[in-house]
């Protein structure tokens, strides 16, 4: 471990170096440049929007693309504003019909796929992109998603692609999704979606893609983002590093929320900002450094601003260290270090494929099976021993701060019993059929779980403590090693039987967690291959209800049907503290939404000073 430690902090100290400018001829000092230095745990895997859903792609597009809307940087509770968009939408009162008028004067930042052109933002580019997420030959894992929306016409025409074997047809309109002029959107929807206008507010999904780009890089457009952001992709080395810098053409953009009246650190930080020109930083080098110990180094020796967020989170093993019984240490606070703790809107899971001829099925003896799984798995033990103590369990898919969660809510989901396991098996004929010492499959073959993990300290930590549980009620598991992004694949796919992974939410709607248990959205965020009429209407019914007592009634169904049938097993939500350095000014960890780096500012002397 040590050599890699020494590697990896080497690459930063050189990333670090490299961005002080040099003086300038004349020999005076050049203005130095704000580079904002972050870390993730896990590798990206593209930067179309197109093409991805994991949450480490996700950090870095809406910090490239925009979408129609945002979220309020400070607002808490959370607050939709206008970004790329000339106001609030006009909806109709039914809830079918959707108008959105854009900004004149917003451009891409330049590239050659524009021919020394500039090239302004205009509302058919948001009609393009869109159809992006639904064209079968870009597999996006957010397609359904989409077509969830029921915009008029967009599933036909995909199905034409699909049934005809062509191309999509990029040309031709459609009545559920028009430019009516140079900057005005109209979206007419089958069916009531109230929270439309959310939808519209996902950068690193929905955000404005330029056709040109896409058609002069083709399959390499990934590589190439070219969006209207306050940032734009500089350098990239796969896996490694990944540098943005300012984007020349950023329109003129100031810092505004607003905040609660009450919210006293909110109001403090508009008061500090209000009328910034932003980004306020220069560059952005994300590094990737996927082993604890390194990233822990990284930080606490400046080469890295902070450490936390979703995507490069405290590393468990250094909570008591950083933060021993939830205060910050002495010598980290001596040095200003700002600590920020936070229960996330996310949750860990284990999924089982449904598709899978050993723990999937909805027979009652396959769901016999993954609930035993279920009631034997330690997580009380994940959360004391390999998180820490950083988490709560969980009691359903729903996660917290988004409709639909009640911390009041119990199931069986959260409850660790190995006898009542036992049971469970013994009665399903799941019992040693040859004397070998472990469990058989009714038919009398081996019964064998096959677990996706990844090559970290932290997964090697969680099958641990799947094997311990599992041997505990006589199961035999094994364990298939991958990067993250490979086991991704690998589970869209549906070639996998089981894999421990955490989803965090993207918006306040708690329906985008049953996403996970709808049919259609199967391959895409139902990797589970989940599929149950029952489940289906009732998201098909809280997609079309206003928030209320009748939806709250729906949710806590599907909680109960998913729980009962259990393709999930709900793992924990978890609590995490961000650590930040003195010189990071104005950070405010974001709810849901992942763009927060032109938010805040850096003060680079008092960093020149502590680095040394």
């Amino acid at each position: 471990m040590k050599p890699l430690c020494i590697r990896l902090l080497g690459v930063l100290l050189l990333a670090f170096a490299s961005a002080v400018p040099a003086a300038d001829s004349a020999g005076a000092p050049a203005p130095e440049r704000k580079v904002l230095r972050v870390a993730f745990r896990v590798a990206e895997t593209s930067f179309d929007p197109a093409k991805i859903s994991d949450l480490y792609s996700r950090n870095i597009t809406p910090h490239i693309f925009e979408s129609l809307y945002r979220y309020d940087h400070l607002a808490r509770p959370i607050k939709l504003r206008p970004l790329t968009a000339d106001g609030m939408p006009e909806h109709s009162a039914d809830f079918r019909v959707w108008t959105v008028k854009l900004k004149p004067g917003i451009y891409f930042a330049d590239d050659p796929a524009f021919k020394g052109q500039r090239r302004e933002l205009v509302a058919e580019d948001y009609v393009y992109s869109i159809k992006r997420l639904v064209d079968p030959a870009n597999k996006s894992p957010v397609g359904e998603d989409v077509l969830n929306q029921t915009i008029l016409g967009l599933d036909a025409l995909r199905e034409e692609s699909l049934k005809q074997r062509k191309p999509f047809d990029y040309d031709r309109p459609i009545e559920g999704m028009k430019a009516i002029d140079r900057y005005t959107l109209r979206f007419k929807l089958a069916q009531p979606r109230p929270r439309f206008g959310s939808q519209l507010a996902q950068s690193d999904l929905w955000g404005a893609v330029a056709r040109e780009v896409v058609e002069a890089y083709g399959e390499e457009v990934g590589a190439h983002p070219v969006g209207t952001g306050p940032f734009r992709l500089k350098q990239w080395r796969r896996s490694s590093l990944i540098v943005l810098e300012r984007n020349p053409n950023f329109r003129e953009m100031y810092y505004d929320a607003e905040p609660a009246p009450d919210d006293a650190e909110g109001q403090a930080l508009l008061a500090r900002f209000k009328g910034r020109r932003i980004p306020m930083v220069d560059e952005v080098q994300i590094s990737i450094i996927e082993e604890d110990q390194p990233r822990w180094l990284a930080f606490l020796n400046g080469q890295t601003d902070m450490i936390g967020t979703y995507a490069a989170p405290l590393p468990n093993d250094y909570v008591n260290i950083a933060v021993p019984g939830g205060k910050l240490a002495p010598n980290l606070a001596k040095r200003g270090i700002v600590a920020r703790r936070v229960l996330n809107s996310d949750i860990g899971i284990a999924v089982f494929n449904m598709d899978d001829p050993v723990v999937g099925g909805y027979t009652p003896d396959k769901v016999a099976l993954r609930r035993a799984i279920s009631l034997a798995y330690n997580t009380p033990a994940e959360i004391r021993f390999a998180r820490k103590g950083q988490g709560v369990p969980a009691q359903s898919r729903l996660m917290p701060n988004t409709s639909g969660y009640d911390p009041k809510f119990k199931s069986e989901a959260s409850d660790y019993d190995p006898g009542r396991a036992k049971a469970l098996l013994d009665l399903y004929g799941y019992v040693d059929k040859n004397g070998d010492g472990w469990r058989d499959l009714p038919d009398g073959s081996p019964l064998v779980l096959r677990m996706n993990t990844q090559p970290d300290q932290r997964s090697r930590l969680l099958d641990e403590l799947w094997k311990k549980s599992m041997g505990a009620i006589g199961v035999r598991i094994e364990f298939l090693t991958a990067k993250w992004p490979e086991n991704l694949k690998t589970a869209q796919a549906g070639r996998f039987m089981m894999w421990q992974l955490a989803y965090s939410s993207a918006g306040g709607d708690g329906l985008d967690s049953l996403s996970s248990v709808y049919s259609p959205h199967t391959g895409a965020q139902n990797l589970a291959r989940f599929k149950l009429a029952e489940m289906d209407k009732l998201y098909d019914r809280m997609s079309e209800l206003e928030d209320g007592p009748e939806r709250d009634a729906l949710f806590l169904q599907a909680k109960r049907l998913s729980v009962a049938y259990m393709p999930y097993k709900p793992l924990l939500h978890r609590i995490e503290t961000d650590l930040v350095h003195p010189w990071v000014i104005g950070y405010r960890r974001p709810v849901f939404w992942n763009d927060w780096w032109h938010m805040v500012d850096l003060d680079t002397a008092l960093r020149a000073k502590a680095v040394k």
